[in-house]
């Protein structure tokens, strides 16, 4: 697999994503499903507290494509949904860190919503990866 990034403007750079990119080659694609900070058993963990379910849900995304035989390094496409964009923001720098320890800066949508699936839970992340 061949990732070329576009970035005709660089300020995305600065956030850790890409405006677009180019895969070519053989490939093989995962679609990962919104990822929340839910346990092993299915149950909603740390009520209130964003840096933490954004963490768990890190780790749950990372478990996703780890069962698929890839792994950060893989994800061409994120989106991020949370229900308070501001209260995000001073924990984002956890999600950018694990992107950028993983050499991968794929094209990334934030969006605020109203409420998430689960009662409580605060950020979900979806997913697109390539090998």
């Amino acid at each position: 697999m061949q990732r070329t990034a576009v970035n005709p403007v660089t300020w995305s750079l600065e956030m850790g994503f890409n405006q677009g990119e180019v895969v070519s080659g053989e490939t093989q694609t995962l679609y990962i499903s919104g990822q929340t900070a839910m346990s092993a058993e299915g149950r909603p963990e740390h009520e209130g507290d964003m840096g933490a379910q954004l963490a768990l849900a890190i780790d749950n995304l990372e478990s996703v494509l780890a069962a698929a035989g890839m792994t950060l390094a893989n994800l061409v496409r994120l989106n991020v949904y949370t229900t308070d964009v501001d209260a995000l923001f001073p924990h984002y720098g956890q999600l950018a860190g694990r992107l950028g320890a993983a050499g991968v800066s794929p094209t990334t949508t934030m969006l605020g919503v109203t409420r998430l699936a689960v009662p409580g839970q605060l950020v979900e992340l979806e997913g697109t990866a390539v090998a």
